[in-house]
């Protein structure tokens, strides 16, 4: 669920421009020529008024491997299929979904969004109910999640009250999808109507959005929500070969097809960031694996999220697919609620990797002695601890037979195959904890674990809030 503006990662593989000097065997004294390799250079294609049936995301892509005189890396195909500014999976329209290519947890209940909603209330309380707070979320989606939380805390009226809420997305079609769930509008800020503020009518707090977690301003304690975003940020791959770890890269093939192809020599990625990562795992880890995945991006913005709250003071929490330790080999593309080929027609479907939480704990450890980490643990045992048991029951006794289906369904696919939940769910349906996707069984089970940060002036007794 990307939704964000990311920088771009260049690897050494280009020709560039070549200078050289060469002597003619011929004549030892004649004058030394300079001679140009062009052979990196990009040289367009003729002009034609044809229609043209490649995708404009495909034709950037080849021109960028072809102006490089080589492969990129997964990162920057990753990054561009994502996020390119024209033709982006995330950019211009709304993905998310029955309707879209997949499903996350606050499509699935109202339940996920409120229980979220718990946990910011009580590290709120354990702050000491701060007059005023930042509240972001990273990556909000349709802005479901951050609806519900509004919605469900709006009778806390010093909490909501206190908010300050900042929705970084980059994408202007989600924006506008954002703006519309979270009912908002804008007001005047002073008489002459100069200055006008945007607000949520589900609580009366102040919106704002912003491409970059960098633009939110400083100032105020902070607490963070990125729920399926760290999964979209691009990673690295790496594969053993019989001359050490080697970057896999993106290549076009022959017949003009995209395909995967290992670098002939040390990329910058292997240098800094396998190098780096490999030093926070212990030989006996890295010993049998022959593929591994590094993000450096996850690591960048885990410094800047503990940077922001070591500063202010606040937390932070982190859901999303994934395992405490190295991650092998798991980027996978979803179109239409399917597993596709991430090389197959680029643009058209999701891209996302597990994400490595025993990276990101060692991320936020190196900014301050001050962050405090804790987890992963799973969707289940999180829901759980924060009292989703007693919700569904207090709703279960306001609904008819159709709503109370819908919510035994609901919170089985939040919380099944974990600490007992109440009710078995349908057959077809899969938890939404251990995959994404509805309709593949098969696949191997992803479960869904939660991080937080924490920092500041904490007191982990004071947490009373109850919906």
């Amino acid at each position: 669920m990307l939704r964000r503006s990311l920088s771009r990662i260049s690897p050494l593989l280009s020709n560039g421009l070549l200078l050289r000097s060469e002597e003619s065997r011929e004549s030892p004294r004649q004058a030394a020529t300079v001679s140009i390799d062009r052979s990196g250079l990009y040289n367009p294609p003729e002009h034609s008024h044809e229609p043209s049936s490649v995708p404009e995301l495909v034709k950037h892509l080849k021109s960028i491997i072809k102006f490089r005189g080589g492969p990129i890396s997964v990162a920057e195909y990753m990054e561009e299929v994502l996020t390119n500014p024209q033709s982006g999976f995330y950019i211009n329209r709304d993905v998310f979904g029955a309707g879209g290519d997949f499903i996350t947890s606050p499509d699935v209940s109202q339940m996920f969004g409120e229980m979220v909603g718990v946990w910011t209330m009580c590290l709120w309380e354990q702050m000491g109910q701060p007059e005023n707070v930042n509240l972001v979320e990273l990556g909000p989606g349709r802005g479901t999640l951050m609806a519900d939380l509004l919605r469900s805390s709006s009778k806390f009226l010093k909490f909501t009250r206190s908010l300050n809420i900042h929705m970084v997305e980059c994408s202007p079609a989600l924006q506008k999808v954002q703006y519309s769930t979270l009912k908002c509008a804008d007001e005047a800020m002073n008489d002459d109507s100069s200055a006008k503020r945007t607000i949520s009518m589900l609580s009366g707090s102040s919106i704002s959005w912003h491409a970059t977690l960098e633009q939110v301003p400083l100032g105020l304690p902070t607490i963070i929500i990125a729920h399926e975003f760290y999964d979209a940020l691009p990673v690295h791959q790496f594969q053993k070969s019989p001359r050490g770890w080697c970057e896999k890269m993106i290549d076009i093939s022959e017949d003009s097809l995209f395909r995967l192809v290992l670098s002939p020599q040390p990329t910058p990625a292997s240098l800094l960031y396998l190098t780096k990562r490999c030093r926070w795992a212990s030989s006996e880890e890295i010993r049998d694996l022959e593929h591994i995945e590094v993000c450096p991006k996850a690591m960048e913005l885990t410094h800047q999220i503990a940077k922001r709250i070591s500063l202010d003071g606040g937390g932070a929490l982190i859901i999303d697919y994934g395992k405490d330790g190295l991650i092998s080999d798991s980027l996978q593309g979803i179109r239409k609620h399917k597993f596709v080929d991430i090389l197959d027609n680029p643009g058209s479907a999701d891209l996302s990797a597990y994400v490595d939480f025993a990276s990101v704990r060692h991320s936020a450890e190196e900014v301050s002695d001050n962050i405090s980490v804790h987890g992963p643990i799973t969707q289940s045992q999180f829901l759980g601890s924060l009292g989703i048991n007693f919700r569904v029951e207090a709703l279960l006794q306001n609904c008819n037979e159709e709503q109370a289906e819908s919510l035994r369904t609901g919170y089985w696919r939040l919380v099944g195959d974990g600490e007992a939940p109440f009710w078995e769910g349908p057959d077809e349906l899969t938890p939404i904890g251990p995959l994404r996707s509805e309709a593949h069984r098969a696949f191997p089970v992803r479960l869904i674990r939660l991080q937080t940060l924490t920092c500041g002036h904490i007191d982990e007794k004071r947490s009373s809030c109850k919906l």
